[in-house]
């Protein structure tokens, strides 16, 4: 019960930046304030950490964009990058509006420690916004082993039939060459267990599909941008279109909950990741 108390404590402070000199000269919107569609910023949030089966850990990040409608740009480098390594570690530099859970996760070896921290910084408009994620006990994702009160687990996701599948945060990821102006065409395989979190339905929620520009010089237009399966999974093809050569991230999410949970449980998606290079 203490463990549990202490997880919901530190849930409710997950989207709590580490506050700059600099963020103390402009104003914080108030609470209460009406959101509004554009000229927000975005503040990362660090979601929790799992154990993988090779022994290295994942942490995984978020992110909540205070706009409605505007997704923001932030290309990666020294406006946006992780820390302590390489500045870039997998995180967006496409920023959705509102709430984004677990979009991303971090490795860190077997010996990494609960002391160590791995810190996700952006910078926007003037403003810098920084979180830590790390080891601690409380932060444990436990729900890629099934949600407490349902035993939901996420789903799995793959790029071919009897192919390689991943499932939480971290995911899969490949990869695939692409045409400026020539669609490409991408088959996602789901598979889940059926015990979804429907709040509308008795039966489980069907598995939904949906589709991110991750990084890259440009959007990336989807037809479609999401897909609706089966509580059980199945597959479904989107073809992406890009406008700009260069290399991109596509991020495909598959949920399998249609009630918004907190982001320490993690139960209910998974994400894959399509690397792209693509030529004039």
């Amino acid at each position: 019960m203490r463990l549990v108390i202490s997880r919901l404590i530190a849930c409710a402070f997950a989207t709590i930046p580490v506050v700059t000199p600099r963020m103390l000269v402009a104003q914080a919107p108030a609470p209460l304030a009406p959101a509004a569609p554009n000229g927000q910023t975005v503040t990362p949030a660090f979601e929790g950490w799992y154990r993988n089966a090779d022994g290295t850990y994942s942490i995984s990040f978020g992110y909540y964009n205070r706009n409605t409608t505007e997704v923001l740009s932030v290309p990666i480098g020294p406006d946006n990058f992780v820390s302590p390594g390489n500045p870039n570690q997998g995180q967006p530099a496409f920023l959705y509006p509102r709430r984004n859970w677990g979009v991303f996760a971090v490795n860190v070896p077997a010996d990494f420690g609960d002391q160590k921290k791995v810190v996700w910084t952006v910078k926007i408009r003037g403003q810098t916004f920084s979180v830590p994620g790390s080891l601690r006990e409380e932060w444990q994702i436990d729900a890629l082993e099934g949600e407490a009160g349902s035993n939901n687990t996420p789903p799995a996701l793959g790029f071919e039939e009897g192919g390689p599948q991943g499932r939480g945060p971290a995911g899969i990821t490949v990869e695939r060459s692409a045409t400026v102006g020539k669609p490409l065409s991408v088959t996602v395989l789901a598979t889940d267990d059926g015990a979804g979190v429907g709040a509308l339905s008795r039966g489980g929620a069907p598995v939904t599909l949906t589709w991110f520009t991750h990084q890259g010089p440009a959007q990336v237009t989807f037809a479609p941008p999401s897909s609706r399966l089966t509580p059980t999974g199945g597959k479904a093809t989107t073809m992406a279109t890009f406008s700009q050569p260069g290399d991109y991230i596509l991020r495909v999410r598959a949920n399998d909950s249609d009630v918004t949970a907190a982001g320490h449980a993690q139960c209910c998606w998974t994400n894959a990741y399509v690397k792209v290079r693509v030529t004039p």
